[in-house]
């Protein structure tokens, strides 16, 4: 009397007994990420210097792989730079305004307060 039956080799399937082949390991994804993990817990802990070196290494394989990409960032950086320069630009204008009109409004308060009307 048996409880269970084991399965000859040659009734298996074929796709049973052999394991399907992956990929090779990307070992610069894995790197990359295991330096900026490893960077931030560093940062983290309160190592500033060895955490910001891990951090930027990662960074740096991880740009590796989208080279492309940071170069057209850097070719667009420029542009970019002169649309923030414009925009300070604006937002100093505007608290210039501020200014002299708060100039203006205190002046005008101080004339008011000088003239009273008597009872």
């Amino acid at each position: 009397m048996s409880l269970t039956t084991v399965p000859r080799s040659e009734d298996r399937p074929q796709r049973i007994t052999e394991m399907p082949r992956k990929e090779s390991f990307d070992w610069v994804k894995a790197a990359a990420s295991g330096s900026l993990i490893a960077g931030g817990l560093l940062l983290l802990t309160g190592q500033k210097r060895a955490g910001l070196v891990l951090a930027a290494s990662g960074t740096a394989l991880a740009m590796l792989e989208h080279e492309q990409n940071l170069r057209n960032l850097w070719n667009a950086l420029p542009g970019y730079v002169d649309r923030a320069q414009s925009m300070v630009e604006q937002v100093r204008e505007a608290a210039e305004d501020i200014v002299e009109k708060s100039h203006s409004l205190r002046s005008a308060m101080a004339r008011e307060a000088k003239t009273t009307i008597p009872r």
